[in-house]
């Protein structure tokens, strides 16, 4: 049984949410004030924390920043009559797992209690961060597969020597990681590490940025300035994206790897340079020399020693290292704590395709801490970051947004009706596939009979006309027709999101039913849905549905 405690000073007020939260099935502790609250906690197990802001003493944002000192505790919710923007934004700058609004919208705050319950369980049972193996030259790359330790033998090899390395892999695979683990177990560690990006650099600075030039070489050029290479003196230069390099900046750069030598832009005589070349590039070279966008003599002159770094789809299984590393370093990063990921989390990674590879799931784990609520990343916070939802989406879909427009507002919940929406059946048949822009300003009600017409009619006429049909099954025959019809209806209309609609629409509806069927009361609906009474309750309020509740 999931434990609360409740920090209110209005000793009524505390009782009665006591009262509510009991009938739900919650055990229920209860402090008067802030500093009372901070007292009881030590001892107490609990997995969520309800709490006023305005009280005596020490409010509910001091008490708020006093708890999160804990990496362990459980989430906590505010509670405000004052629902002003400062406040809002300090609570979840302190981490708040949510707050809600005086005087209550009880359905709404049962649903927020049990997600942040539900969020305090995982949290006490989150899996322990992977071992997270650092590479040669004590960069973190991050991988226990094949291909990763062929790679990790390859570095420690080549990077005694001066030997030039040309680092190849699809954008996001982490070449630059590679180039800076083979640097650092050089002989040249303790000098500079310069990188240049060769499509970041403007095609007519290039020259001039890698070689430098002399006072007076050009309109502009009021002194003599040594490039980028010659400043990594000593050193290690990287070339990003070298595949891109302008064939006249080709040829300079070949003196270079030929002669050691540069030639500032200006200069009468070339500049001996002591430095080695790591170079990479996501284009196939060879091609670009077939297509003469890239000198042959140079491609060869890279091919000394050539290191492949895996796309993320060839290494899948480095996926869950890679997760729990990656996070470490985003939090730390952010200046936030890390929470620490789920089992069902990593799953989701896996299983999803990555053809932005390491890059894009840094990039999605970073979206989805940014809005984490503190407990362990879930699953459906990676589809929520994945989907890129904008900020503050999660809390409109709280509060029943929905992608139909004509659904209930943002912000507002829908009442419960007595029936599905009537006229998406007729005569046991499906109806006809409804057209895309029909469809698009169709209410999830509407959407969702044309699939489940038992529930809306289940008339003697619909009975018996699903008995016409012979063979085994037939009587779910007119259902999957009309499931099909919703189906291309949704995929022509909502392409990119169509299965997120259509599980939306579904699951509205059938949620809908089971409260009808129970007649409001929820922990039947629960029981008859298969879920528990909190992932019911934040399914009502996702999908705007509200039944009456009163405390007596």
């Amino acid at each position: 049984m999931a434990q609360i405690l409740v920090v209110d000073d209005d000793a009524i007020l505390r009782e009665g949410l006591a009262d509510l939260l009991a009938e739900e099935g919650y055990a229920v502790v209860q402090a008067s004030s802030g500093t009372e609250a901070l007292a009881m906690l030590p001892g107490l197990e609990v997995q969520c924390i309800l709490m006023d802001v305005q009280m005596p003493g020490l409010d509910g944002l001091q008490v708020l920043k006093a708890m999160r000192r804990d990496p362990a505790c459980p989430p906590v919710v505010v509670m405000t009559a004052y629902g002003t923007t400062a406040t809002a934004i300090d609570a979840m700058k302190l981490g708040a797992f949510d707050y809600v609004l005086k005087p209550f919208d009880i359905p709404a705050l049962l649903a927020v209690a049990g997600r942040a319950a539900e969020a305090g369980a995982r949290l006490k049972e989150a899996p322990k961060q992977a071992p997270l193996r650092a590479a040669p030259g004590g960069q973190l790359l991050v991988g226990s597969s094949l291909p990763m330790q062929e790679l990790y033998k390859a570095i420690g090899r080549v990077a005694p020597t001066d030997a030039l390395v040309l680092v190849r892999g699809e954008s996001g695979t982490g070449k630059e990681l590679v180039a800076r683990s083979i640097w650092k177990n050089s002989a040249r560690a303790d000098g500079p590490f310069a990188v240049v990006n060769c499509v970041a650099i403007p095609d007519t600075l290039l020259e001039s940025e890698l070689f430098g030039y002399e006072k007076g070489s050009f309109t502009g050029a009021q002194q003599a300035k040594p490039g980028r290479i010659e400043q990594a003196a000593g050193g290690t230069v990287f070339l990003d994206e070298i595949g891109d390099m302008p064939l006249n900046v080709q040829a300079k750069f070949l003196r270079l790897l030929q002669e050691r030598q540069i030639e500032r832009i200006g200069a009468p005589n070339p500049v001996p340079v002591d430095v080695r070349i790591v170079a990479a590039t996501n284009v196939d070279l060879e091609r670009a020399v077939r297509e003469g966008r890239f000198r042959e003599d140079l491609y060869y002159r890279l091919k000394v020693v050539t290191l492949w770094l895996p796309p993320l789809r060839e290494r899948s299984g480095d996926v869950p290292e890679l997760a729990c590393a990656l996070l470490a370093r985003q939090a730390a990063s952010l200046g936030v704590p890390n929470p620490g990921i789920g089992a069902d989390a990593v799953d989701c990674l896996q299983k999803l395709e990555w053809p932005g590879n390491v890059r894009e799931l840094a990039n999605l784990l970073q979206t989805a801490l940014v809005f984490s609520d503190g407990s362990p990343l879930s699953r459906e916070d990676v589809l929520r970051a994945r989907e890129g939802e904008r900020a503050g989406a999660r809390d409109s879909k709280r509060a029943g947004s929905r992608p139909f427009p004509d659904g209930p507002a943002a912000g507002g919940a829908a009442p419960m009706a007595g029936n599905l929406a009537p006229g998406a059946w007729a005569g046991g048949q499906a109806r006809a596939a409804v057209p895309a822009d029909v469809l698009a300003e169709a209410p999830q009600d509407s959407l969702a009979s044309q699939a489940l017409p038992a529930a809306r009619d289940p008339s003697a006429e619909g009975r018996a006309a699903g008995d016409q049909a012979a063979g085994p099954g037939s009587d779910l025959m007119p259902a999957r027709k009309a499931l099909e019809a919703m189906a291309d209806a949704v995929l022509a209309s909502h392409a990119g999101s169509a299965f997120d609609v259509c599980m939306d629409a579904m699951g509205r509806a059938v949620v809908k039913r089971a409260l009808e069927l129970c007649q409001g009361n929820r922990s039947q609906a629960a029981r008859l849905l298969g879920l528990s009474r909190p992932t019911l309750l934040a399914r009502m309020e996702r999908y705007g549905l509200k039944v009456e509740t009163r405390i007596s």
